[in-house]
């Protein structure tokens, strides 16, 4: 079965060379060959897994080697896969998700000239992910991890005649190569300490290395994990991401870019066990991110950018649980899968409203869609109900052991990423009704363009329904499936480890206090959406919603901070460089110029004037000499 490994990126990856290269003979098919070698993947881990099912938990670590890849003295990096039980929950979620949303997009670029281009790129993205989370050392890792970052850029900004998607695109680039640096930086860390950069030497030998070497290479992972995985403080490409196409939403925020962070800190857990003040620092980013993505998806009317915000979010959880180490690992990756299908399935809702709508994405011009759109309201509504933990439903299994887990910490930091925890799910149950109630209720406000065109909401065809449909079984069964008699904690506890903490609530009181602030979520936002008239523009609110509407003015803080401190940083070292430098060779040349000009003046040709330094020289000479002699 080893052998079957490297077909899991082989699929798409020859999906992608030969859309990309194949040229405009395939547009007619592209869309297919694509989406049939993105299922071929999915088919070949459910093959995997059957068998990794079949075997003992100590046995189900398959690795296949596949070539040496930098063979240097004291320096050898291979490019070896390993499927464990980690692994292949990412394969599964990254293929099955990814599928569904292949064959969505075929519905969806219909019309796009440039589809084969598109089904190639998303090909791309499949493949580097695939690659990321099989690596079997940090190295090949980072090879993913940048062909990610690539095909994220390619995708957002594929639209590229327009100059917001180009902008984000770029934008997207630069804030990840914030991140790419610190990974990199990690790595060479890893080697320097340890002598490797593969999984197994590397975690096992971490009692080797001292306290302040794990710290800084937990730190820099940490760094890295913040951008893929859109968490402050390099979390705002990920609103601007939305302009690319709904799919391409769907695949970053579900299945494939923002999970790579999550993945990175799971899998690196043994390093962050061993340097708590990281430890401590990963809770708090997650923390403060799923708070501050939760506030964001408040203001935005813009339905796109409002699960976008939600996805800050909940990545928000997942960080905060995969920083309370063994006692929350297992839960950060359940909230991820479940997450992977009630946010696939709310994207691609949204891309649902957005086709039956003539691409509009202002929520205020939306109302009553669900009588026009049935299948769009019901699957979006259970994708809903998922995320804001309605009880029975996927989140409702995962995010409240997350907050679990958080009041497991114990002490004070326990209380405080409990209640944060807990503050969060109130809010998310706020501003996804707010979705919902500003989508599918209330009466019909949209209205004819400049042009006097109105649109006309109809269902999605069937190559985008049932994908949603898909998607939505997920959305209801998926974290019940997995809590039956912990199957998933058993599944990952040889990978990731588990303890149980000592949490000051139970069980049971957490599961009361969730309900309740879901229900104190839910009632304000009818109140404010279900039984009054949505406004045609948006009030003009407290400070705190006008600060919200611009992401928490994370950009103007970027740009003051960062465009602006560098601005003056250059102009500073030009200065220093026109001033200090430029003076100092130029001052030594004019030095040296003016005094060979003196000096050249000794050298005047004439006969005489030789004779008379001669001789001044040796008289000089013989008076040294017989001072000398006389002392």
């Amino acid at each position: 079965m080893e052998n079957l490994i490297a077909l899991l990126v082989a699929a798409p990856l020859l999906g992608a060379v030969v859309l990309l290269c194949g040229g405009r003979r395939l547009d007619a098919v592209g869309h297919w060959i694509g989406t049939l070698l993105s299922s071929a993947s999915f088919v070949i881990g459910v093959v995997l897994f059957t068998d990794l099912l079949g075997k003992n938990a100590e046995h189900r670590t398959l690795m296949q080697h596949l070539w040496t890849w930098v063979p240097v003295e004291g320096f050898q990096a291979d490019v070896t896969f390993r499927l464990d039980q980690l692994s292949m929950t990412f394969v599964l979620l990254i293929t099955g998700v990814g599928s569904l949303i292949h064959l969505y997009s075929v519905g969806y670029m219909e019309h796009d000239e440039r589809r084969r281009r598109f089904f190639g790129y998303l090909n791309l993205f499949l493949a580097a992910m695939l690659i990321l989370v099989l690596a079997d050392n940090y190295l090949l890792l980072y090879v993913g991890w940048e062909g990610v970052g690539l095909a994220s850029y390619l995708l957002i900004g594929f639209w590229q005649h327009k100059p917001s998607a180009a902008t984000a695109a770029k934008k997207a680039f630069l804030v990840n190569r914030v991140g790419d640096m610190g990974l990199s930086i990690a790595i060479m860390l890893m080697f320097t300490t340890f002598g490797t950069f593969a999984f197994g030497p590397v975690l096992s030998h971490v009692g080797d290395a001292s306290e302040g070497k794990l710290t800084g290479i937990a730190l820099m992972l940490l760094l890295a994990a913040c951008g893929k995985s859109a968490q402050v403080p390099l979390q705002s490409w990920l609103g601007d991401a939305m302009e690319g196409p709904t799919p391409v939403s769907a695949l970053i925020h579900a299945a494939t870019m923002v999970t790579a962070g999550v993945y990175l800190i799971v899998r690196s857990g043994a390093i962050f066990n061993a340097a708590p003040d990281a430890q401590l620092v990963v809770t708090v980013v997650g923390a403060v991110t799923l708070l501050f993505g939760a506030i964001v998806g408040c203001a935005k009317d813009d339905i796109k950018k409002a699960l976008a915000g939600s996805t800050m979010s909940q990545i928000g959880y997942m960080v905060l649980a995969a920083g309370l180490g063994p006692i929350g690992y297992v839960f950060a990756i359940m909230h991820l899968v479940t997450h992977g299908f009630f946010k696939a399935g709310l994207f691609l809702g949204a891309g649902s409203v957005m086709h039956g709508m003539n691409d509009e994405v202002d929520m205020r011009k939306y109302g009553g869609l669900r009588k026009y759109m049935p299948v769009t309201f019901i699957t979006f509504g259970l994708g809903y109900l998922a995320i804001i933990g309605f009880p029975g439903l996927s989140g409702f299994f995962s995010k409240d052991k997350i907050i679990e887990a958080a009041f497991a910490k114990g002490g004070t930091e326990g209380w405080i990423l409990g209640g944060a925890a807990l503050l969060g799910a109130a809010i998310t149950a706020y501003y996804m009704t707010r979705v919902m109630l500003m989508t599918f209720f209330g009466e019909k406000r949209w209205q004819p363009d400049e042009n006097g065109n109105e649109p006309h909401p109809h269902e999605s065809p069937k190559t985008m329904t049932i994908p949603m449909i898909v998607l939505a079984f997920g959305s209801v069964f998926a974290g019940g499936i997995f809590g039956i008699g912990d199957r998933f904690l058993h599944w990952l506890e040889p990978i990731t480890g588990h303890e149980e903490g000592n949490s000051p609530v139970s069980a049971l009181t957490v599961t009361l206090a969730t309900m309740v602030v879901l229900v104190i979520g839910v009632g304000i936002a009818y109140a404010q959406y279900g039984r009054r008239t949505v406004p045609a523009v948006a009030p003009r609110g407290s400070l705190l919603t006008r600060a919200a509407r611009r992401d928490l003015l994370q950009d103007d803080f970027n740009h003051v901070v960062l465009v602006r401190g560098g601005e003056h940083l250059t102009r500073s070292l030009v200065y220093v460089d026109h001033t200090l430098v430029d003076g100092v060779v130029n001052g030594t040349a004019a030095s040296m110029g003016g005094l060979s000009g003196r000096l050249r003046k000794l050298q005047n040709g004439y006969a005489r004037s030789y004779a008379v330094s001669m001789f001044g020289g040796a008289a000089i000479l013989v008076a040294a000499t017989l001072l000398m002699r006389a002392v």
